[in-house]
């Protein structure tokens, strides 16, 4: 039996901001049980929902040197879906409405947390065999492991996996505060260690001296070797090229699953789309106020409203997406210009665009359930959800071919059948306008195709099993 243990900022379902709390949620349970002992280590934050606190057992607490600091640790546990779950405890440094707040605190905050993580590890009478990092929040696991606690037998030989869910968070702040903070010596504070650019940066330090790195995709894991991709990195990603590699994330097959799913109006499956998915459009359309009309072709967007995602070239097109024949609905919130875009465009046509600009689970089910098309055109993706949840629902992707977006869409190629959505390749509005064009067309006049391509992306299996397979050979390689 291996032991494995997760430490991440953040776990369905506890607390979440993003995919990756869905990572540390998921993938644990997919794993083999009768190798692997996985636990999970996360902050105890004030914010989690009491339905959650009140289960928390106390388990100990200690006093840890921080630097020059003498910190209280406290340690709850509770069992979660058969995983063990432990939460670190200080109201001091996890107070407040979220998870992460201004970054010149959240810096101190997740050195203490790296720490404390690893000091209750003797603690509770769990030696991991991997620990397992996730993103800039626990980059500092690996080089404590290395510095301090290379002196303790207890933590001698463990192996560390650092894993980038997106590059463009790094946890960066001035080399002197984080000397203060962290309390390691002018050594690390080095080009090659964890200086980046006059700075220090966390998931730097986690990308160095981690025994192995992983990113949500394949294609995401080479594009980051690029500077357009890289953020800063590409040089330490190319060095460290011969132990990283891009598992892509699982899906949550239980969760959603269009035969079982409670938040939709009528379930299907892959045998029965063809009668009623169309009822789901039906009471979409009724619930949202557009016209109830199921010819009409219609877009779902379900995103954070940001650059990153592609907003710009939306922007570019909206007038010619919203054409007379097709229906758009947004959910998400995000960048105000780009709220105020949608708001303005539901207030012009509103009988075609329904702007929601908030977020809610289960409107999100409703929209992978009753679209036509899902439109996610990223500027960079290192795996993204939405797709795999789009694919599932039958409702076709429209992505533009980048990171995770291309490794799970596989483009339509009408000569051939083949295919499970449509993409395109440039950073261009128009290039994204002509496919969400091309797609229309295919709806419309080939309406046998696009069932076939429905079938297709409804008989994918983009389930966390097959990504577990890949981190179990991942551990057993590391261990080996």
């Amino acid at each position: 039996m291996k032991n494995i243990l997760f430490i991440a900022s953040e776990c369905v379902p506890f607390i979440k901001t993003g995919g990756l709390a869905d990572v540390i949620g998921s993938l644990p349970k997919y794993l083999n049980k009768e190798e692997f002992d996985v636990r999970i280590i996360i902050p105890k934050y004030a914010c989690i929902s009491e339905e959650y606190k009140s289960k928390m057992q106390y388990l100990t607490h200690f006093y840890m040197q921080l630097a020059w600091r003498n910190q209280y640790v406290g340690i709850m546990e509770m069992e979660y879906d058969g995983i063990k779950c432990y939460f670190i405890d200080n109201e001091y440094y996890f107070q407040g409405w979220g998870p992460y707040g201004n970054i010149y605190e959240d810096v101190e905050k997740f050195a203490f947390f790296c720490r404390a993580a690893l000091s209750a590890l003797p603690n509770i009478g769990f030696r991991p065999d991997i620990i397992h990092c996730h993103d800039w929040q626990t980059g500092l696991v690996p080089v404590y492991l290395h510095d301090a606690f290379q002196n303790n037998e207890f933590f001698r030989g463990i192996k560390t996996i650092m894993t980038i869910h997106n590059l463009k968070f790094q946890g960066i702040w001035d080399k002197k505060t984080i000397k203060d903070i962290t309390g390691l010596s002018d050594y690390y504070f080095a080009p090659d260690k964890l200086e980046a650019y006059g700075d220090a940066n966390y998931l730097k330090a986690g990308i160095v001296y981690a025994d192995y790195v992983t990113t949500v995709s394949r294609s995401y894991a080479e594009e980051i070797k690029y500077p357009f991709y890289g953020e800063g990195l590409d040089g330490l990603m190319n060095a460290r090229s011969n132990c990283l590699c891009g598992i892509v994330n699982g899906l949550d097959y239980e969760e959603y699953n269009p035969e079982t799913d409670p938040y939709i109006y009528k379930n299907y499956s892959a045998m029965t789309f063809r009668k009623e998915k169309v009822k789901n459009k039906h009471g979409f359309q009724q619930e949202l106020g557009l016209a109830i009309d199921e010819r009409k072709f219609m877009i779902g967007i379900c995103s954070r409203l940001t650059d990153q995602k592609g907003f710009d070239l939306i922007d570019c097109v909206i007038e010619e997406i919203c054409a007379e024949d097709t229906q758009l609905v947004v959910l998400g919130t995000g960048t105000e210009k780009y709220e105020n875009l949608f708001r303005h465009f539901a207030w012009k046509y509103p009988d075609r665009v329904s702007a929601n600009i908030y977020y809610s689970n289960e409107r999100s089910h409703k929209l992978y359930a009753s679209c036509d098309a899902f439109l996610m055109p990223s500027l960079f993706e290192p795996c993204g959800l939405s797709q795999l949840m789009s694919l599932r629902y039958g409702t076709i992707p429209i992505v533009r071919e980048t990171g995770g977006l291309k490794d799970t869409v596989y483009p339509y190629n009408e000569y051939e059948n083949t295919g499970t959505g449509f993409s395109f390749a440039n950073y261009n509005a128009h290039e994204m306008l002509a496919t969400i064009r091309y797609a229309k067309r295919v709806y419309y006049d080939k309406k046998r195709e696009w069932n076939k391509l429905i079938d297709r992306a409804m008989a994918q299996d983009f389930s966390w099993n097959n990504s577990a397979k890949q981190y179990e050979e991942l551990y057993y390689r590391l261990l080996s």
